[in-house]
């Protein structure tokens, strides 16, 4: 049963409604606000369809006069009429369209209901089709092998000078003639009776035994173990003589000493004077390495604006250089309707253009897809390209992307917290070896900068020197830490670290995790169960800039870890991602687009360094420019 047909414009006006025109109950909930936030302003608008609770959401466009149509089903029915009514609907509601109109309630509900009617009708007529093409018995036929028919056909006597047969070995049916001589054409062009040739069975003369001249299948496969039994021998004795060449002494480099110095293997240390713990012995001065990248006005410079300017300025090399995509495709008339096989080439270079930046292929592909259905169907100006047009409509929605959709000023939410008295708790988390001991420190510095205090929890109970690593940077950036040292259910650990910063009126708690794997289920309950307890502010995300395709399955995972783990009804999922290593990978900047596009999360934080400087803002405009440039 159909719940609701909606139509709206792309601003948001409804225009018609079937619960409203046809008195439908009201809809549970708010799946079509759910589609327009998740799907439609997400980029996501090729999906098949759209699950919302127990509803299912299907949609179609009229690109040309900026009209919705959403369809809303129970999940559970799985109704197939549904894409055959919103093709109908389309046709009909836009005939009558008129962009003064607001109300079509009078011209439209006996036009629905016709509609709805026939597309129930046809479904059903379907079904039946289906049900009586498989109650049909399906025909059996025996098919003799080429073997059998020869046997056959030797039992029953000698054929004439003349007579055909059709040979069932290759699937051919021809005509074979045979000489005056008794021997078959074949023979006559070469192929004689050899046992060694493989694949070639040679009929025997016209009168003669069938089993004359063929080959025996029984000595093709003694012959092929054979040869594997004198591969592996061979194999064995290569390497017999490889070790027994090797030397099993091994040199190993021994201490320089100089003149007639004695041999003294003290080891040099140049770390910091410490006890035990690891706790300073002497005052040091807290590390000054300058503003932090972070509060500067130039963030994540590209090349794309350079070239940009050179292209202003040399307009006919430009097109050259620049105009990758529109050499490949020529320009259209203008008042043209845009079809999916018109914007297709273009969409298939931008795609490749997109992995080739290291962008997901999974995500390349669908942004092809949502783009190709938001220009469907839509008119071209006159003397307009369709290659500027399609990358005009890849170019904003990638900004619509990749711009937060909330507010990422850390600072003001600090100073919020600080107000009602608790600390701001940010928990950073990721797989294995990204790096996020050390841009918690950056982080730590930054805020530090804005005269906040900050302590640290050592809450990586699992990974060897962990505690001693993050230990170096409370010491380098006289911080506190809290740590129970290794072994410790971190959650408990973190609670107990936000209590004691509570005491100590500090503004912000930095949790540090041990790295995980993905699909590491005892680890990834642990993590779920430290976020659940403790409810942070702030769920970081730390990946690389350097992954690909791994970044899309990284962070589905976590997600859905910590969604399925939950012990409490309201989940808690990544808030934001810290982007690590950005200064390594040139302009393959697609791990950006792939990990916004997967989690809806924003890019807050971007390491490009080894020192605490080292920290950027993600300038949005310039990574769209280094994607498409």
């Amino acid at each position: 049963m159909l719940e609701e047909l909606l139509i709206f414009t792309r601003g948001g006006l409804i225009l018609w409604s079937s619960c409203r025109a046809l008195g439908g109950a009201a809809l549970k909930g708010s799946p079509i606000d759910a589609l327009i936030r998740s799907c439609l302003l997400e980029e996501r608008s090729a999906d098949a369809s759209f699950s919302q609770d127990t509803y299912a959401l299907k949609w179609t466009f009229n690109n040309d006069l900026g009209l919705v149509f959403v369809a809303v089903y129970q999940r559970m029915l799985h109704l197939l009429y549904v894409d055959d009514l919103l093709a109908a609907v389309r046709k009909e509601f836009s005939q009558i369209y008129d962009p003064k109109r607001t109300s079509y309630d009078d011209v439209f509900n006996e036009v629905f209901r016709q509609l709805h009617l026939e597309a129930e009708a046809r479904s059903e007529e379907m079904k039946k089709n289906k049900q009586l093409t498989g109650s049909r018995p399906t025909k059996v036929t025996t098919r003799t092998t080429p073997n059998a028919r020869g046997a056959t056909q030797g039992s029953g006597g000698a054929r004439k000078k003349g007579d055909s047969g059709k040979d069932d070995s290759d699937g051919d049916s021809g005509k074979e003639h045979t000489l005056p001589n008794g021997n078959s054409k074949m023979q006559e062009n070469g192929l004689k009776d050899n046992s060694h040739a493989r694949g070639v069975v040679v009929k025997g003369k016209e009168n003669g035994d069938p089993n004359d001249g063929a080959f025996d299948v029984n000595k093709l496969q003694q012959m092929r173990r054979n040869n594997k039994t004198n591969k592996k021998n061979e194999v064995a004795g290569n390497v017999a003589k490889n070790t027994s060449k090797a030397d099993p002494k091994k040199n190993f480099k021994k201490n320089r000493v100089w003149d007639d110095a004695a041999d003294d293997k003290k080891k040099l240390d140049f770390t910091d004077p410490a006890d035990e713990r690891g706790d300073e012995v002497i005052d040091q001065v807290v590390v000054k390495q300058g503003e932090s990248m972070m509060d500067k006005d130039d963030v994540v410079s590209s090349d794309s604006d350079e070239e940009e300017e050179d292209g202003e300025e040399n307009a006919g090399a430009s097109q050259k250089k620049k105009g990758w995509f529109s050499s490949m495709f020529k320009s259209i008339a203008g008042n043209n309707a845009l079809e999916k096989s018109d914007i297709q080439p273009a969409l298939k270079a931008l795609k490749d253009r997109l992995m080739t930046k290291n962008v997901a292929e999974e995500i390349a592909e669908k942004l092809c897809e949502s783009v190709a259905a938001s220009l469907e169907g839509k008119k071209l100006g006159s003397f307009t390209r369709i290659s500027s047009t399609v990358q005009t409509a890849m170019e904003e929605a990638l900004l619509r992307i990749l711009t937060p959709r909330r507010s990422i000023d850390i600072l003001r939410d600090v100073h919020a917290a600080k107000e009602r008295g608790k600390p701001y708790v940010i928990v950073f988390v990721g797989v294995n070896g990204v790096g996020k001991s050390t841009n918690l420190a950056k982080v730590a510095y930054w805020l530090l900068q804005h005269n906040l205090s900050v302590s640290l929890a050592a809450c990586d109970t699992f990974r060897s020197g962990a505690v001693e690593q993050l230990r170096t940077h409370a010491r380098r950036l006289q911080i506190p830490i809290f740590e129970k040292g290794y072994e410790k259910d971190p959650a408990v650990v973190a609670k107990e670290a936000i209590q004691e910063a509570t005491r100590n009126k500090s503004d912000v708690v930095l949790v540090d995790t041990a790295g995980r794997m993905q699909d590491n289920e005892p680890l990834m309950r642990a993590l779920s169960k430290l976020i659940n307890l403790n409810s942070p502010d702030l769920v970081l995300f730390v990946g690389e800039a350097l992954v690909g395709n791994d970044a899309v399955d990284q962070l589905t995972k976590f997600n859905q870890k910590l969604a399925d783990l939950s012990a409490v009804p309201t989940t808690r999922l990544i808030d934001g991602i810290l982007l690590t290593k950005f200064d390594t990978i040139d302009d393959k900047v697609g791990a950006a687009l792939s990990m916004v596009y997967i989690s809806g999360a924003p890019v807050m934080f971007v390491g490009c360094g080894q020192s605490y400087t080292d920290l950027k803002k993600l300038n949005v405009k310039s990574i769209v420019k280094t994607l498409l440039k």
